[in-house]
């Protein structure tokens, strides 16, 4: 017998089976029903629909799911000692719940409560140097050590370094790590003692079922619930482009205060840092300035029965009112409304952005508790 998390971790594994999808998919069906969705043996609903209506697509889910077994999916996160968590169980971590893009599943080992203590991310470049490696390590070691617990990606370079800080550390604060695969597929294969450590003594979290490859677009996503999970963002090196500044976007995107440590003018390592700090972000010199931070930061503790969305713009309230009746495209939207495309848009994105609609290959439809 199969319970719903098994179904779920499968669903996850298919492959063209992305966020939106799977979300959308699970919003309108029971787990073993959806798996049967996707096999093609039980007609969708919601705007899911229109995803299985184009037949190429429809036919690719079908192939990819035939190569996939619930059974043996649910009994290697049962060997691995891997949680499944689906959105909308009763140990979904709060702060994930009304998020713009919450994950519909996450993959867990490790000690959730760990979400409900002090937590700062800290993130950078892969090719850090090695100033900034010690500087990550140095600053993970002492916030672990005033009891914060820090968030990064296990990556090369400043995550690794910042995780292996907070392991040294005698203090309360533990390791939190978001990886871009499944926990049996280790990335960089380096840090095998590293993920086997967070999973040990912190805590160790995914969107991807065991055996999922870190494909490169993986990496952006994964990013979101970094920035998610943090009540501060601390970016220690980075280049002029890079996922540690997409982090921090993310960050802003959600009201979390991003820090910066200052680099050195004319290297291309602290190129990113400093373009941060002359957009406002903090400077970080020690882990002092971190915690000054962070005491001010206390409405991101996560409240399971508070909903933390924004109220929306009194002008979005009527597409919203909208899709309350029944998912829509956005010309669907702007000629029930009245609007012009481009107004109805921003609408769009300002409510999906602030969590209450979410959308599925162009279809969108309302999320989460109802607007009062």
């Amino acid at each position: 017998m199969i319970p719903d998390e098994g179904f779920v971790a499968a669903l996850a594994g298919v492959e063209g089976m992305n966020v939106h999808r799977l979300a959308a998919l699970l919003r309108h069906h029971p787990p073993a029903e959806a798996w049967e969705v996707v096999c093609g043996r039980v007609p969708a609903r919601g705007p899911i629909a229109n995803v299985f209506a184009q037949g190429e697509v429809r036919a690719a889910l079908i192939a990819a799911a035939t190569k996939r077994d619930p059974h043996e999916v649910w009994d290697l996160c049962l060997h691995l000692g891997v949680r499944v968590i689906p959105w909308g169980h009763a140990d979904y971590p709060a702060l994930l719940v009304h998020d713009p893009l919450p994950p519909p599943v996450l993959f867990t080992q490790g000690d959730l409560a760990l979400l409900a203590g002090r937590r700062v991310a800290m993130v950078g470049t892969r090719n850090a140097t090695a100033a900034g490696r010690h500087t990550a390590k140095v600053l993970g070691h002492d916030l672990a050590a005033a009891g914060v617990h820090v968030v990064s990606g296990l990556a090369r370079g400043v995550d690794g370094c910042a995780h292996r800080g907070v392991l040294s550390a005698e203090g309360e604060g533990r390791p939190i790590a978001v990886v871009a695969s499944g926990h049996d597929v280790v990335y960089p294969r380096e840090h095998r003692d590293l993920w086997e450590a967070v999973a040990n003594c912190g805590l160790l979290l995914s969107e991807g079922p065991p055996g999922t490859a870190p494909l490169g677009f993986r990496f952006p996503l994964r990013n979101r619930i970094i920035a998610a999970l943090a009540e501060v963002v601390v970016v220690v090196e980075s280049r002029e482009r890079g996922g540690s500044l997409l982090t921090a976007d993310d960050a802003l995107t959600r009201g979390v205060p991003v820090m910066a440590v200052p680099g050195p003018v004319g290297r291309r390592a602290g190129a990113g840092t400093n373009q941060l700090l002359r957009d406002g972000a903090a400077p970080v010199t020690e882990a002092d300035d971190v915690l000054a931070q962070l005491a001010f930061q206390h409405e991101r503790a996560p409240t399971p029965n508070l909903d933390l969305r924004v109220r929306p713009r009194r002008g979005d309230i009527a597409a919203y009112r909208l899709l309350r009746q029944e998912p829509r495209t956005l010309d669907g939207v702007a000629l029930a409304v009245g609007g012009g495309l481009m107004e109805v848009a921003m609408s769009l994105a300002r409510l999906e952005a602030g969590g209450w609609i979410a959308q599925a290959d162009g279809w969108f439809e309302c999320v989460g508790s109802p607007l009062p």
